[in-house]
């Protein structure tokens, strides 16, 4: 490239007989040769092979240059311009932001793994990124990558090990220390994940997706009281959320505390208009409290939920046994067994409230179990379980107590007649 730069500068002296134009000529070539050089020592004393796009682009501005000089043809401006950008700009930007402390280099490679992993080539930004923490440890970015990709690799170890390590870095990385809790729920470490969420919030209190996500855990692993803390602490920041309003209901209905219970479910309902599953806990609550008519409001609106359905009309075939309306009671029965034959046919055939008209309700021979849309949350099956288990305990018992009254009626009214007889 220098004898290069010789070359050209015996061709201006030649070619040129205006000296302005040979002095800029001569500026164009020192300059661009020594910045070529500069440029060519850095690869050399980093060991940086991107530097090399950078000396091809220098080269290929000098070339051109020198092709013009030849032809003749140097005084394009366009084809002036574009020499100085590639020769002379472009290097002297990339030493001013080195000597800024901005690594240019490192900016190149992860312009080169964001390219990588658009394509889904992830051994080649992989590659990358383990150079960059081979030569700087402690470069955030490159382990905040390599994570992502060991994610989506599969590799969760490996994953938490370089979340952790981003931590470790940036003790404000509130995004990673939630990760690892996530990924150490995947690996069933529930203990682990539910000591680092609270970690979390103990560092940032209003961190949403993590009291969310605690919440649930503390629900799955029996802590209810706990959960109640998190999602009441967590609506000082959200007060109108719906998910926390509805979160602390179902913490709540696991405690067995059904008046806080409703009142969370009021407002979650109020909050989401179309979330059903709430109004189908408020139905259950409803029945807990012999409170009919606003359970047979709540379940008929829960009719508009596909997953729903079955259960809602179960439900209010026992509402209307309760209110003496048996030919509407058969209708709904048999529409829920339509719906999903194998889970209600076992749920009637349980049931106290449906012996005087089980002969008048279709269960069909081959039952078939309606396939799961897997819509609800876990805690949510866990409380709506809870709901229907302690409803029925509830109702069985007045059932119980009312056949008991039936019967204490009816030897009473046996004992009159004996006694009217014998008179």
């Amino acid at each position: 490239m220098l004898i290069f730069g010789l070359i050209c500068s015996k061709i201006i002296v030649r070619k040129f007989i205006r000296g302005e134009e040979m002095l800029e000529q001569l500026f164009f070539i020192s300059t661009s040769v020594v910045l070529f050089g500069v440029i060519f020592f850095k690869m050399i004393k980093k060991n940086e092979t991107e530097y090399i796009v950078l000396l091809i682009l220098e080269a290929l501005g000098i070339i051109i240059d020198g092709v013009g000089i030849v032809l003749n043809i140097n005084t394009n401006i366009f084809l002036k311009v574009l020499t100085y950008i590639m020769s002379i700009v472009v290097p002297v930007i990339v030493l001013v932001l080195e000597y800024k402390n901005i690594d240019i280099i490192n900016i190149i490679k992860f312009a080169q793994v964001k390219f990588y992993l658009s394509t889904g080539n992830l051994k080649k930004a992989k590659d990358i990124l383990l150079t960059i923490i081979d030569k700087n440890p402690n470069n955030y970015s490159a382990h905040k990558y390599l994570a992502i990709i060991y994610e989506k690799e599969g590799g969760i170890r490996k994953a938490i090990d370089e979340y952790v390590r981003c931590i470790e870095i940036n003790k404000k990385d509130y995004d990673s220390y939630y990760k690892v809790a996530l990924l150490l729920n995947d690996l069933e470490k529930k203990d682990e994940a539910i000591e680092m969420l609270f970690g979390l919030l103990n560092k940032k209190p209003d961190y949403y997706n993590a009291t969310i996500t605690l919440g649930d855990l503390l629900i799955e692993t029996e802590n209810y009281k706990e959960a109640v803390t998190v999602f009441t602490e967590a609506l000082k920041y959200r007060p109108v959320d719906f998910e926390l309003n509805y979160g602390l209901g179902i913490a709540y209905t696991m405690l067995n505390d059904f008046q806080s219970a409703k009142e969370c479910y009021e407002k979650a309902a109020e909050l989401n208009n179309l979330y059903h599953n709430a109004k189908y806990s408020l139905a259950q609550i409803a029945l807990l409290y012999k409170d009919l008519d606003a359970a047979e409001e709540y379940f008929v609106e829960a009719l508009e939920d596909e997953e729903l359905q079955a259960d809602s009309y179960y439900e209010l075939a026992k509402i209307s046994l309760m209110k003496g309306r048996k030919d509407i009671a058969i209708k709904y029965a048999n529409i829920a067994i339509d719906i999903n034959s194998k889970k209600i046919s076992e749920k009637v055939k349980k049931e106290p409230l449906f012996i005087p008209i089980l002969s008048k309700i279709s269960i069909p021979f081959n039952l078939e179990e309606k396939e799961d849309n897997h819509k609800l949350k876990e805690k949510e099956i866990l409380a709506k379980e809870h709901l229907e288990n302690t409803s029925d305990i509830t109702m069985n018992m007045g059932y119980v107590n009312l056949k008991k009254k039936e019967q204490t009626e009816e030897i009473k009214n046996d004992i009159e007649q004996i006694i009217e007889r014998e008179e």
